[in-house]
């Protein structure tokens, strides 16, 4: 398992942000929350969040074959429940390449730490690819750094 630091340091304050979001009260609707996360690199971050928020359902996603197996040794390691495996995701192709992850029936899609690095071309179709859900309510996008 990679540990980065910066993850371990911005964890708090992210889950802070995400309790506004997904926290008891904070969504109207019944069942489930479904997450996205963008370029979840090590997997500490979906491993801490999807522990501390149960009633989200969290996929992780990386471009990255080291991360992915990073994702599966944290989401072991903690024994989390609701995360899926962990997807092979290029968020420079369209959302139709996604690993059958369907923008419609997210409710969040998480990027952190990722827009910064990534080529313009990443942003640009990540959310583009939050298109075909508007106007409905889902997914809201939350990026940070």
């Amino acid at each position: 398992m990679q540990a980065p630091a910066a993850a371990e340091r911005n964890k708090g304050p992210i889950l802070a942000v995400l309790r506004e979001y997904v926290g008891p009260g904070a969504h109207a609707g019944p069942g489930v929350l479904r997450v996205l996360e963008v370029g979840a690199g090590a997997g500490l971050h979906a491993a801490h969040f999807a522990q501390a928020l149960p009633q989200t359902l969290w996929q992780p996603s990386d471009i990255d074959p080291r991360a992915l197996r990073s994702i599966a040794a944290y989401v072991e390691a903690m024994q989390v429940p609701n995360v899926l495996p962990p997807i092979l995701l290029d968020v420079s192709q369209g959302w139709e390449t996604w690993g059958g992850t369907q923008p419609a029936t997210l409710d969040l899609l998480v990027s952190i730490n990722m827009m910064h690095i990534a080529e313009l071309r990443c942003t640009e179709v990540s959310g583009a690819g939050l298109e075909p859900c508007r106007p409905s309510p889902g997914p809201c996008p939350l990026v940070w750094g």
